[in-house]
């Protein structure tokens, strides 16, 4: 036989022992190696937590050893987390948290996968479509960390089911993270948490949201341009719960060339009894423009956050980019600029809540004047117009004390003051302002 074949025969035998190995070893992990039932072949699902090798789960997670420190993974894999809402977001934090090491977790839903639920989910395909979320996530999650003890809850979390749901079975959850997307029933759940002193994170709303460079951590006193968080917010504050509660968000501003929530048809209106195109009764009719993108950046955060906090690993969040602080001396600044110009009353027409929507929105955080964006401060633009957000300017501190030196005190008129570019620069600014203030 020439040895070229011999060689082909060589080659092609290697490549048949290689797939039959791993063959072997994919249904071995899987758990169907000697299964005899007459389930289909190609469908591998595990169903239970199984036994694994210590050494070979310290080495899968050999990158977040070296990273939380053996003490900060030690105390992430002792968890008890239950997420309820196990969609876009949730999927997303289950998936982390399990691959990250936490080793005991309960999902909550009531909901079935979709077609739709494929831009967003994390792990779904076409062959989950129909089935129940949770069982979707276990199945596939299992076949990544088989030692997980993962329980599955196919029901609708309500606070008639609360205490089983939470804390039955002993489960004593050392955290909860919420990402439902009604308003009562999240609501119900965090005031739950918070009496009962378990730590909680929610998410807010990651619909009609694309801008990756707004999603912040904060607590939900200081959420902003998230319309799910505020309403969540007014209701806990009937119940008496104003903070304490972090939340992951999106601080992108609405505008009217970007997705918004799709209306009812007319059509369906016409039709009577819209509130039974629910899924279930008083949840939302009406479509969500989702990209798929965001709802994993929010449950990525949420995880990551859990898990730092956990660990005690030291992380400072910007709280949606809302520096207290530093907006508390602006607006001081702005008060006591109304003594240093002559004005009896210092009082100022602007909440310490707007100066970052002066700041980041309006001004980009710099000074129109330099492109400065190091001790800033606000000063009144024009002295012959009221303090208004058409008529107030981030600038450095040195240049706040030249203008009211020059323009507030000295009479100067503001072109003989400033080049042409910076007064464009600021009437564009206070141009977009008008634009924005129609949907603040």
């Amino acid at each position: 036989m020439p040895c070229h074949s011999k060689l082909w025969l060589v080659v092609a035998a290697t490549a048949l022992i290689t797939a039959g190995t791993v063959e072997v070893v994919h249904r071995y992990l899987a758990g169907d190696l000697f299964n005899t039932s007459e389930s289909s072949p190609t469908t591998s699902t595990i169903t239970t937590k199984k036994e694994h090798s210590e050494e070979l789960i310290r080495e899968q997670l050999a990158r977040n050893y070296a990273f939380l420190s053996e003490e900060g993974m030690d105390k992430v894999r002792k968890q008890r987390i239950v997420v309820v809402g196990v969609g876009g977001v949730g999927s997303w934090v289950t998936t982390m948290l399990v691959r990250s090491g936490v080793e005991k977790i309960r999902i909550i839903d009531f909901d079935q996968v979709s077609l739709s639920s494929l831009n967003r989910h994390a792990v779904a395909n076409l062959k989950d479509v129909g089935t129940p979320k949770v069982e979707c996530l276990k199945n596939h999650l299992l076949q990544i960390a088989p030692w997980v003890d993962m329980q599955c809850y196919n029901e609708l979390w309500n606070i008639k089911s609360a205490e089983r749901l939470l804390l039955g079975d002993d489960m004593n959850p050392t955290y909860v993270i919420d990402c439902i997307d009604n308003i009562d029933t999240k609501v119900d759940l965090l005031e739950f948490c918070h009496r009962n002193n378990i730590p909680v994170i929610s998410s807010g709303g990651a619909a009609c949201k694309s801008d990756p460079t707004r999603v912040n951590v904060s607590d939900i006193s200081k959420t902003e341009e998230d319309a799910l968080s505020k309403s969540v917010r007014l209701r806990l504050k009937k119940r008496g719960i104003t903070s304490n509660i972090p939340v992951v968000f999106s601080a992108e501003k609405p505008d009217p060339r970007k997705a918004q929530l799709l209306p009812v048809s007319q059509e369906e209106i016409a039709k009577g009894g819209v509130e039974q195109l629910a899924a279930l009764q008083n949840f939302r009719v009406r479509i969500l423009p989702v990209l798929g993108t965001m709802p994993g950046m929010f449950g990525l955060a949420i995880a990551t956050h859990v898990l730092t906090t956990i660990a005690g690993y030291p992380v400072e969040p910007v709280e949606g980019k809302n520096r207290y602080k530093m907006y508390d001396n602006f607006l001081q600044s702005l008060a006591g600029q109304q003594s240093r110009i002559g004005k009896v009353d210092q009082r100022v027409p602007i909440a310490l809540n707007e100066i970052p929507y002066i700041l980041e929105e309006i001004f980009r955080g710099k000074s129109p004047i330099s492109n400065f964006s190091t001790r800033l401060t606000l000063s009144r633009w024009d002295p012959s117009k009221e303090i208004s957000f058409q008529n107030c300017v981030v600038m450095t501190k040195e240049e706040q004390k030249s203008h009211e030196d020059r323009v507030l005190n000295g009479g100067e008129k503001l072109e003989d003051v400033y080049s042409q570019e910076v007064l464009d620069r600021v009437a564009k600014r206070f141009k977009e302002e008008e634009y924005y203030s129609h949907f603040r």
